[in-house]
């Protein structure tokens, strides 16, 4: 399988996302590239980063009134408790499940991202998050009730959320 390359399709327009998924990225170009010796190693680096990463969106949410059952944050567990899992497969010599798991993120990641980091990137940006100090400077463009979804159109939004958003584009 071919290692995946940042594009810009897989730029959200939001910094400090986008440096993330560019070392995600570089990171798993690592993976697929190492060698036997080097693997496990770097697929733990790689563990490591998605941990941080995900955790980081996951606050993201949190603080701008995503349920922490959104369907987003959903996938981040999924996905790390499998990635966790192919650390301790490769742990006990099993290489091929690491290289199998590296090639599914090849194919998952950019459909999560274009899809679901892109849906949040959108809501960071409409109530105007400041990613770093954690503030929301567009209070008002908040949802009145928490986001249960991802964000994503391939989500139903609640018709709270759908009265609201219609209400607010009536205003604007």
């Amino acid at each position: 399988m071919p290692a995946l390359e940042w594009s810009q399709d897989l730029c959200m327009n939001l910094p400090l996302m986008d440096e993330t998924h560019q070392e995600f990225v570089a990171l798993l170009a690592d993976v697929q590239a190492a060698g036997d010796a080097e693997l496990v190693n770097r697929w733990d680096r790689l563990v490591e980063h998605t941990q941080d990463h995900f955790d980081r969106e996951d606050q993201w949410m949190e603080d701008t009134r995503f349920a922490r059952s959104n369907c987003h944050s959903s996938q981040h567990e999924v996905v790390l408790n499998v990635m966790k899992e192919g650390t301790r497969r490769g742990q006990l010599g099993e290489l091929e499940v690491i290289r199998q798991m590296a090639s599914e993120l090849v194919v998952w990641f950019p459909a999560h991202a274009q899809a679901m980091d892109a849906a949040l990137a959108t809501h960071l940006q409409r109530v105007r998050y400041d990613p770093i100090t954690g503030v929301v400077h567009a209070p008002e463009a908040l949802p009145a009730e928490e986001i249960h979804g991802c964000g994503d159109s391939t989500c139903s939004p609640s018709s709270t959320q759908v009265e609201n958003q219609t209400a607010e584009e009536q205003a604007a």
